[in-house]
């Protein structure tokens, strides 16, 4: 069975239900991603020396479509925890790595990203967070504004400024134990991706040594290519799976919706066209993210401008589809008797998830016209 369909089946028997459970109470589905560390999913990226799974972008692109096909917010989760554990293999010390390495696959084990602030927003490259030397140690002292999965990973990976150079910044990964590290859980109420508990991380005071550092001092910028490329894939990734599961939940309501002369919805001329647009959406989004992945994989040298297209295209997509499917599911769905609500309000969360849908756009135009 290839990693696609292995996910598939895990996702229906493990991540739908926790999704409906996630979207009524906001809860994280932590069962779910204990299975996903008995079942190996958590180790996908860590190299095959190291008792992983040794796989790159093109599987990470197709677990994460895969799991967002039954559940977007845990797939979201699940993608950040990639992004955030490729950047320690690639860019942490021997010592981090072996370290976090061994939580995840010894002891299933997740890590999150921690970089937006409610000063600087999504604009990340600019933190207010602060780092001090303080003999052998680095203090820090900060707060970022959203932070998915938050108390449930055990590692996150997040931005400061650099204690060493003006202007500079360094990627640091900070382990939930750490003293002086707390969570604001009473913060997320969000509208949609309800089971990815984004809630206010505060370091107050929080000391790491050099082992927790990513990469060079204030060399952030270089981390950031990094996590970057898989960030925005694995964000094209959740909003392909998204667009796939809209499509399917559409039609099958469109087919199941009977009048009392026998017809159906789906007998309805402007109702084939809409389901014709909504697959239609789905199938390049998916053809976008996995045509992505595959350039990265290849470290083709356009795969940046690939990967943030088929960022942008899932998430219009996805906001696009959702509202023709509204209006396929008419009252019943509005009155949240379909699934199409849910997966329009996870839809419109996209747009506002950093780097948001306009500053892409701006990216991807400033790319393609720089000489």
């Amino acid at each position: 069975m290839d990693i696609y369909k292995q996910a598939k089946e895990f996702a229906k028997n493990y991540l739908e239900t926790a999704g409906k459970n996630s979207d009524v109470d906001c809860s994280f589905p932590k069962e779910a991603f204990e299975k996903m560390g008995e079942e190996g999913f958590l180790k996908l990226l860590v190299p095959e020396e190291m008792d992983g799974l040794g796989k790159g972008a093109k599987e990470h692109q197709k677990v994460i479509m895969a799991f967002a096909e039954y559940n977007p917010s845990a797939a979201l989760c699940y993608m950040m925890h990639n992004v955030a554990l490729n950047a320690v293999i690639k860019c942490g010390q021997k010592d981090l790595y072996e370290k976090v390495v061994d939580d995840v696959v010894n002891h299933n084990k997740y890590l999150a990203l921690a970089n937006s602030e409610f000063g600087t927003g999504t604009h990340f490259g600019n933190p207010e967070t602060t780092c001090i030397k303080d003999e052998n140690y680095f203090v820090f002292n900060g707060t970022k504004s959203m932070v998915t999965t938050a108390t449930f990973a055990s590692y996150y990976l997040f931005l400061s400024k650099s204690c060493d150079f003006e202007g500079k910044t360094t990627y640091w990964t900070v382990p939930l134990e750490s003293e002086g590290l707390s969570f604001n859980m009473k913060y997320w109420d969000g509208v949609g991706m309800r089971g990815n508990v984004s809630c206010p991380m505060k370091l107050e005071d929080v000391k790491l040594t050099d082992m927790n550092r990513l990469g060079v001092e204030g060399e952030g910028p270089e981390v950031s290519k990094i996590v970057t490329k898989f960030f925005l894939l694995g964000l094209a990734s959740v909003y392909s799976g998204l667009n796939i599961r809209l499509s399917k939940i559409t039609t099958n309501h469109a087919k199941n919706r009977k009048y009392p002369d026998g017809r159906c919805l789906a007998d309805i001329e402007i109702v084939q066209m809409y389901l014709s647009k909504i697959y239609s959406k789905a199938q390049s989004s998916r053809t976008l993210a996995e045509d992505a992945a595959e350039a990265l994989d290849r470290n083709d040298e356009d795969a940046l401008q690939k990967i943030i297209a088929s960022r942008v295209i899932a998430i219009e997509h996805a906001m696009e589809s959702s509202t023709l499917a509204m209006r396929v599911g008419g009252g019943i769905s509005y009155n949240r008797k379909t699934e199409i609500e849910k997966l329009m309000r996870d839809a419109y969360a996209g747009q506002i998830m950093a780097p948001s849908l306009d500053v892409l756009h701006v990216m991807l135009g400033q790319s393609l016209s720089s000489k």
